[in-house]
């Protein structure tokens, strides 16, 4: 093409014409860029995404957040926990963070008990949580607590050798403990030998598997709590039921003789029969959208007596049908035997029983025109294992959430269940002493003198030349 004058002239205007869009279209995105904004979460594992946890605690909160850091002017701390509380204000927009210098307000950190630079206070409904390390997992926890309209108190029967919520035996529950407590409910133990009352303010009684006979009138005093509408969780890990008889009777509940096996879990990697898997779940408040398979090791069989209760009996947990009752010695081969009295599964591990009581009506119910009171609902849970909540298997599978689960029904706190645990990731590496020794030997050793080998190689090669 011929470039005359009058070519060269319209080239410059094109030219001139998209700088200028250029910069018009830079200056806009700058514009919009003050206004609004937009994320993008492309790492593994979505560190920087709020979990689905987080979200429906934040769901539950309808009124106003206000969090508090008390963090000194250290750049990388503050800007770590804007970070951090950043991602919670996204999804709910009157969650709000301000930084106070703990150097300024001394007589307001020492009223507050603030003990660590940058530590959090969270505010909601004139009640207040502190986070000392501010990541996801003690924030959730936090907002999840503050979510509780009320206290709640779940008290665990002790005294005959059961498995404690406090201490860290394979067998006992402090780990279970301490995530009840974590999200908001208070644990307590109480000894009917020495106390001969449980407390009025106990939203659930739990019996972890006691290992010695109950006192007739401890027993008495359980029968007692149940009749007056207590919830209540029983944890059962021998048929020999430890003197709690006629509380099975008073539930109309029985235990099948032997325990629960399952010769095919060898499938999945585990040599134990007794190891009972449950993958389907009935429709129910506890189980609504649970999907992850539970784990129960040396499980009972339930099933309840026919007589007249007043309790609604349902069964909560089911083995597989190729699972089946083993009464023999479990050793060797094994195989399910009829003629034994042994049942095959489908079986039930577990029941949930409510009933339906009338509200005592106060004073002010009383008067005429006003409202009747609502009736309550009793719940119980009979679970044929205490194992799955050990501190030994409570990692297994969905049996931490499940757990939770069960907890909550009882409690009253259905708008809590389907809330999975939100629990720290696991970042420890364990190796066993073999391949912390081939790590060693390969790093240290092998790889050190194959490099100058093959520097030795390249040198020996080149002088052959």
């Amino acid at each position: 093409m011929k470039i005359n004058r009058k070519t060269h002239m319209e080239l410059r205007l094109q030219n001139l014409l998209f700088t200028l869009l250029f910069l018009g279209v830079v200056a806009l995105v700058a514009w919009l860029s003050t206004r609004y904004s937009a994320q993008f979460d492309w790492t593994a594992g979505h560190r920087h995404t709020l979990s689905e946890a987080s979200i429906k605690v934040l769901e539950m909160l309808k009124e106003p957040v206000r969090v508090t850091a008390y963090a000194r002017e250290t750049k990388n701390l503050r800007d770590q926990i804007a970070d951090q509380v950043g991602r919670y204000s996204r999804r709910k927009k009157d969650l709000t963070l301000s930084f106070v210098n703990p150097d300024t307000q001394p007589d307001k950190v020492r009223e507050l008990g603030i003990s660590v630079d940058g530590e959090l206070v969270i505010e909601y409904q004139g009640r207040s949580e502190h986070v000392q390390e501010a990541n996801e997992t003690t924030l959730t926890n936090a907002l999840q607590r503050l979510a509780r309209a009320k206290d709640q108190r779940i008290v665990f029967l002790e005294g005959h050798g059961e498995r404690s919520p406090t201490e860290r035996a394979n067998h006992d529950l402090g780990q279970f403990g301490d995530e009840l407590g974590r999200k908001g409910f208070s644990v307590s133990t109480v000894n009917l030998g020495v106390t001969p009352k449980i407390p009025d303010n106990a939203d659930v009684l739990v019996i972890a598997s006691p290992n010695a006979n109950l006192l007739p009138g401890e027993v008495s005093l359980i029968g007692e709590w149940v009749k007056q509408g207590g919830n209540l969780l029983w944890l059962m890990d021998s048929d020999n039921l430890k003197g709690l008889a006629p509380l099975a009777r008073q539930l109309g509940v029985q235990v099948l003789p032997g325990k629960v096996v399952d010769a095919s879990t060898q499938l999945f990697g585990i040599d134990d029969p007794t190891f009972a898997l449950v993958a389907d779940y009935p429709p129910h408040a506890i189980t609504y959208g649970f999907q992850t398979m539970t784990l129960f090791p040396s499980a009972l069989a339930l099933d309840v007596v026919q007589d007249n209760h007043d309790f609604e009996r349902e069964a909560l947990l089911n083995t597989l049908a190729r699972s089946w009752t083993e009464t023999g010695p479990i050793e060797g081969k094994i195989q399910f035997d009829a003629d034994k009295g042994e049942r095959q599964g489908p079986l039930h591990i577990a029941y949930v029983l409510t009933r339906e009581l009338k509200a005592e009506a106060k004073d002010a119910d009383k008067k005429e025109g006003a409202e009747a009171a609502k009736p309550r609902e009793q719940r119980i849970l009979v679970v044929g294992d205490g194992d799955f909540l050990s501190n030994a298997f409570l990692g297994n599978g969905g049996n931490l959430n499940l757990g939770l689960n069960m907890i909550n029904w009882l409690s009253q706190n259905d708008q809590f269940i389907n809330i999975p645990a939100k629990t720290s990731p696991d970042r420890d590496l364990q190796l066993t002493p073999l391949a912390s020794g081939i790590i060693g030997f390969g790093f240290l050793i092998v790889l050190p003198l194959a490099l100058i080998g093959s520097g030795v190689l390249i040198w020996w090669r080149r002088r052959q030349r």
